[in-house]
């Protein structure tokens, strides 16, 4: 870890990663607002599926935007392991693994709550109007409850990744222990929804804010202040 070459490779990586945090936070955003809270209306489908013929446009550019999010997660993933596994080659393997969970998982989500019913509305089926946007409403409902399932690989893949950083220093410790506790809240909180339906949106609220506030914090560190290479010379 001496090699100058090196240094600056990882600090390249750490510049992407911390981009890619950036992004994927603000695209989740943009997801939520244009979805969950002007789109889709809790308990009535029909004005749901109005809302979705009427703004199709918008409705596709979400499910754009989360596919490409996930994708953002991969390259993410990818930059972390290759910084880390200098750290703990086998946790640093098992973390990206876990985050691969995530997009693919994430992706398929993004496939069923949004492509099919895109599909169901531009086409003629042999469905009655109600059960046409019941069948709407079941796949946006995957979207939601998909949720759940992928934070629980976030909160693994996250918590490892935190982990690493924690022990070997390259950014502040205290950041790092802050992304501990906050991705062990999103696991927590997805277990508890998986086990318990029915949670309030604004009581899920409370923990998933930290976490995506925790991750600009990271992603803006990463790309102004890069990592402590020094550390990983120490270790090695």
């Amino acid at each position: 870890m001496k090699t100058t070459n090196i240094e600056t490779s990882l600090i390249a990586y750490a510049r992407v990663a911390g981009l890619a945090y950036v992004l994927i936070i603000l695209i989740g955003i943009f997801s939520v607002s244009y979805i969950d809270t002007s789109l889709v209306v809790p308990g009535n489908d029909a004005a749901t599926v109005n809302n979705l013929l009427a703004n199709e446009l918008r409705f596709r550019l979400c499910v754009l935007s989360e596919i490409i999010m996930f994708v953002l997660v991969i390259l993410l993933s990818l930059a972390l392991y290759v910084i880390l596994k200098h750290v703990d080659k086998n946790l640093a393997l098992l973390a990206l693994l876990w985050r691969f969970g995530e997009a693919i998982i994430g992706g398929v989500v993004a496939v069923l709550s949004g492509i099919i019913p895109l599909l169901l509305l531009s086409r003629e089926y042999a469905f009655q109007a109600e059960q046409l946007q019941s069948l709407i409403g079941l796949f946006l409902a995957v979207r939601s409850a998909g949720l759940d399932i992928v934070l629980i690989f976030v909160g693994v893949g996250g918590t490892l990744f935190c982990y690493l950083f924690f022990k070997s220093r390259l950014i502040p410790r205290i950041l790092a222990a802050w992304g501990m506790v906050t991705y062990l809240s999103m696991f927590i909180l997805a277990a508890v929804s998986i086990l318990v339906p029915g949670i309030p949106e604004s009581t899920k609220m409370i923990f998933y804010a930290p976490g995506g506030l925790f991750e600009i914090m990271i992603g803006l560190w990463l790309l102004s202040k890069g990592i402590n290479v020094k550390q990983l010379d120490a270790q090695t």
